[in-house]
């Protein structure tokens, strides 16, 4: 059984930087592309950016490019998310999750193609 387990979520000023980290135990997911979501208070779960397998792709969404960058490192079965110039609009829970699917970059955007999900860690941007 996998697990996620999401940390650095906190309350930052608009403008300030945070880094949130996915670690994973159970298995190895260096075979697998990981995502970053996001659910803010009364809206659906949103795609913010996912990263491939080896880290060699990534995707972010338009709302935070520019200022919000995937990485990971597999010795570490760690996945990373650095955000910038954060703004109050981008307060909500941030969730990791690990795609279904080994070696694939299918619809990587799409909720239903992870099958692992973390507990999420809460992100309060005030102005």
């Amino acid at each position: 059984q996998v697990q996620l387990v999401e940390s650095g979520g906190g309350l930052v000023q608009a403008g300030g930087s945070l880094r949130l980290s996915c670690a994973a135990s159970g298995r190895t997911l260096s075979s697998y592309a990981m995502g970053w979501f996001r659910q803010a208070r009364g809206k659906e779960r949103e795609f913010v950016a996912a990263i491939s397998w080896n880290g060699g792709f990534a995707s972010t969404a338009d709302s935070v490019k520019g200022r919000f960058t995937v990485s990971r490192d597999n010795a570490k079965n760690t996945v990373y998310l650095q955000m910038n110039s954060l703004k109050t609009e981008d307060t909500a829970v941030y969730y990791c999750a690990a795609h279904r699917q080994a070696y694939s970059l299918g619809r990587i955007r799409a909720l239903s193609e992870y099958a692992y999900w973390g507990q999420g860690t809460q992100v309060t941007v005030s102005s």
